[in-house]
C-alpha cells in the first residue's frame, strides 16, 4: 500500500494538463450526445445574451433622459424582459443537462470499473490495498465527473463571451476598450501564480483523503483485533496524523483561495473604474459616449474579467483531477495479464453463436477426468521462485494433499491450479491440452473453494447459499444442506433459509458459516475442488460434522487439500510434502509413514501435540 502512497506523492508536483489523456475521458461522453449538445448550444447562446444585455440596459437609458418615447421604452424593456426569460431558461437547461450528464457518466465509470476489477487477476489486488481500490470507484470518479459538464460549459460559455465582449467594447470605443484589456496581463499573471499553489495543496488535499479512506477501511475491517491487543490509543493517534495532515493542507488551500479571490476582484475594479474614469471624462465633455453606453461599457468591464477567472479554474480543476482522472482511466484500460487467447475467444464466439450438446462453451470437453502438472515452476516476482519443477497428476475421483511449512509453496499451487495465476515454467495440462488453450472463465466456473476462514456476504442464508447458482429454488438448497450435514442448524435459525448472516456472516458460529460456505460449494457443482483445511479452527463436534460434509463433497471429484491438521488427510490418495517450493516427498499417508521421513515426524509431532491439549483439556 505505502509504494501506492508513494506513487500519489509524486503526483502532487504541478504538472502540465495531459490532454491524450482527457481525450481518453471525454470519450465516455459518447453515449450522451443529446446532454453534451445542450451544454455547449446553452453555453454559446446564454453567451450572445449576456454580451447584448448591455446594449439594451443602454437603449433603456439613453432612451429614458433623451426625448423619451414611451413606444420605445417599452420596446427595449419588452425586449429586455424576453432576453431575461431566455437566460432564465438557459441556466436552468445547461444545469439539468450538467446533472444528468455528470450522473450518467459517473455510473457507466463505476459499472465499467467494477466490472474490470471482476476480471482482473489476483496478483493485481496482492499489491493493492482495499482502501485505495475503493478511492479509485468512489472519491476520484466523483472528481472527474463532477468536472466534465462543467469544463464543457465553460469552453463553450467562456470562449463566446471573451471573443463577444471584447468585440463589443472595440465596437463601442475602441480607444475605451483597449484601456480596460489592460487589466488582462496582471489578472493572468495572479491566476496562474495562485492556481499553481492551489493545485498543489488540492493534490495534497486528495493524497491525505486517500491515505483516511485506507486506514478507516482498515481499522475498521481489523477492529477486533485492535481491541483484543488494546490498541485503540495508538490507532487513534495514527489515524490523527494523518487528519491532521489533511486539515494542514485544507487550510493551506482555504487561505489561498481567500487571497486569490479579493485580488482577482480588485484588478476588475480597475478595470471598471478605468471604463468610468476615461468613459465619464468623454461623456462629461461630451465628446464621446452617452451616458447609456458608458454604463454598458461598464457592464463590459465587470464581465470582462469573469469568462477569464471561468476558464482560468476550470483548467486548474483540470489539472487538479488529471491525477485522479489517470487512476480512474487505467483501472478502465488495466488489461488482465490472465486472459484468454485470440484463438480461444474465436472458438468462444462460435460455440456461443452455434452451441454443440455436450460441449463446454470454449468449444472443448466439458468433463475433466485428468489435470497434470508438467515441471510447473513459478515466480511472483522475477528471480523469486516460489515454485520449481512440481510434477503430479490428478484423476477425477483422486483426493491431493499438500503439507509443508508457510511459503513452502502449498497456497501458490492451488492458485495455478485455479489459474488465478499462469505457471512461470511447465505446463498444466487438462485432459492432455494446456489449460491457457481453454477458456477461462469456463475453467474458474469449475472450481469450487472452501477457505479455512469462510466468507460470507450480508443478506439471508438463501442469497449466500445460492451465490454461484441464482437460478436453484429452495428444494435444491435445502438438498444441499442436507448433504453437507447443514440441514438441521439452519431450520433451527430464526426464518430458516430467510435468516440474516450479517456482514462476513456474523451472525452466525464459525462452524456454521464453514457449513453454509461447504453447501454454497456443492450446490456449483464443480468439477474440481479447493480445500483449504475446513476444519481447523472449530470444536471437536463441529470438526466431525465438517469433515463428513467434506467427506462427501470430495467424492466422485478432484480435490485438493491444503493441509494443517495432518490427521484429516490420512484418506488422500497422494500426498505432496513441500519444502521452499519444491516437493521432498510424495505418496499416500501409509506409504509416508513407512519411509520415515519429514512428513511422519510432521505427523507424529501434531499427534503428540493434539493428545496433550486434548488430555490437558486445551484446544
Amino acid at each position: 500500500m505505502s509504494e501506492h502512497f508513494e506513487e500519489e506523492e509524486r503526483d502532487s508536483s504541478p504538472r502540465r494538463v495531459d490532454w491524450s489523456l482527457w481525450r481518453r475521458i471525454a470519450g465516455h461522453l459518447r453515449p450522451y450526445p443529446g446532454p453534451v449538445t445542450n451544454m455547449i448550444g446553452c453555453g454559446l447562446v446564454l453567451a450572445a445574451v449576456e454580451v447584448m444585455l448591455p446594449l439594451v440596459t443602454a437603449s433603456i437609458i439613453d432612451e429614458a433622459i433623451g426625448d423619451g418615447r414611451a413606444s420605445r421604452i417599452g420596446l427595449f424593456g419588452g425586449i429586455y424582459a424576453i432576453m431575461l426569460g431566455i437566460f432564465a431558461f438557459l441556466v436552468r437547461r445547461f444545469i439539468t443537462a450538467a446533472g444528468t450528464l455528470a450522473t450518467r457518466v459517473a455510473f457507466d465509470l463505476r459499472a465499467t470499473a467494477f466490472a474490470r476489477l471482476q476480471s482482473l487477476p489476483f496478483g493485481y489486488f496482492d499489491v493493492r490495498s482495499t482502501g485505495w481500490l475503493v478511492a479509485r470507484v468512489t472519491s476520484d470518479v466523483t472528481k472527474v465527473t463532477s468536472l466534465l459538464p462543467w469544463f464543457l460549459l465553460d469552453i463553450g460559455w467562456g470562449s463566446a463571451m471573451l471573443v463577444g465582449i471584447f468585440t463589443a467594447m472595440m465596437l463601442v470605443d475602441p480607444q475605451l476598450g483597449l484601456a480596460v484589456s489592460v487589466i488582462v496581463p496582471p489578472m493572468a499573471m495572479a491566476t496562474w501564480w495562485f492556481k499553481r499553489r492551489m493545485l498543489e495543496s488540492s493534490r495534497r488535499i486528495r493524497k491525505s483523503n486517500s491515505r483516511i479512506t485506507a486506514s478507516y477501511t482498515e481499522t475498521i475491517a481489523g477492529v477486533r483485533t485492535t481491541r483484543m491487543l488494546a490498541r485503540e490509543d495508538a490507532a487513534a493517534a495514527e489515524f490523527g496524523e494523518i487528519s491532521s495532515e489533511m486539515r494542514l493542507w485544507t487550510i493551506r488551500n482555504a487561505l489561498q483561495s481567500a487571497t486569490y479571490l479579493p485580488i482577482v476582484m480588485s484588478l476588475g475594479s480597475v478595470g471598471v473604474g478605468l471604463a468610468l474614469w476615461a468613459g465619464g471624462i468623454q461623456f462629461q465633455n461630451q465628446s464621446g459616449l452617452s451616458l447609456g453606453m458608458l454604463i454598458a461599457f461598464m457592464q463590459y468591464a465587470v464581465l470582462f474579467s469573469q469568462p477569464i477567472q471561468e476558464l482560468a479554474q476550470r483548467f486548474v480543476d483540470l489539472q487538479s483531477a488529471q491525477a485522479a482522472a489517470e487512476r480512474v482511466q487505467e483501472l478502465i484500460e488495466e488489461t488482465p495479464a490472465i486472459r484468454d487467447s485470440p484463438e480461444v475467444e474465436a472458438r468462444i464466439a462460435a460455440e456461443a453463436a452455434a452451441p454443440t450438446p455436450g460441449v463446454a462453451e470454449d468449444g472443448g470437453k466439458a468433463s475433466i477426468d485428468v489435470v497434470t502438472f508438467q515441471s510447473v515452476g513459478h515466480a511472483y516476482v522475477a528471480k523469486d521462485r516460489v515454485l520449481d519443477d512440481v510434477s503430479f497428476e490428478l484423476r477425477r475421483g483422486t483426493t491431493l494433499a499438500l503439507v509443508g511449512a508457510t511459503g513452502s509453496g502449498k497456497t501458490t499451487i492451488a492458485g495455478l491450479l485455479a489459474r488465478w495465476y499462469e505457471p512461470s515454467d511447465g505446463q498444466i495440462l487438462v485432459d492432455g491440452v494446456d489449460y491457457r488453450q481453454r477458456g477461462l472463465d469456463w475453467w474458474q466456473s469449475q472450481f469450487g473453494v472452501v477457505q479455512q476462514v469462510p466468507h460470507l456476504f450480508s443478506g439471508t442464508v438463501r442469497d449466500n447459499i445460492r451465490y454461484g447458482r441464482l437460478d436453484a429454488d429452495d428444494d435444491a438448497i435445502r438438498a444441499a444442506l442436507q448433504r453437507v450435514r447443514a440441514l438441521d442448524f439452519v431450520s433451527d435459525l430464526e426464518g430458516g433459509l430467510d435468516f440474516e448472516v450479517g456482514e462476513g456472516g456474523g451472525n452466525l458460529s464459525q462452524g456454521q458459516r464453514q457449513l453454509i460456505s461447504l453447501a454454497r460449494a456443492f450446490l456449483a457443482d464443480p468439477q474440481i475442488f479447493i480445500m483449504d483445511e475446513a476444519t481447523s479452527s472449530v470444536d471437536a463436534e463441529t470438526e466431525s460434522t465438517i469433515q463428513a460434509a467434506v467427506d462427501e463433497i470430495l467424492r466422485d471429484r478432484i480435490a485438493v487439500v491444503i493441509a494443517h491438521r495432518l490427521s484429516t488427510i490420512r484418506r488422500a490418495d497422494l500426498i505432496l510434502v513441500l519444502d521452499q517450493g519444491k516437493v521432498v516427498e510424495r505418496g499416500s499417508h501409509e506409504e509416508l509413514m513407512q519411509a520415515r521421513g519429514r512428513y511422519r515426524r510432521l505427523y507424529l509431532d501434531q499427534f503428540v501435540n493434539e493428545e496433550e491439549a486434548r488430555l490437558l483439556g486445551g484446544p
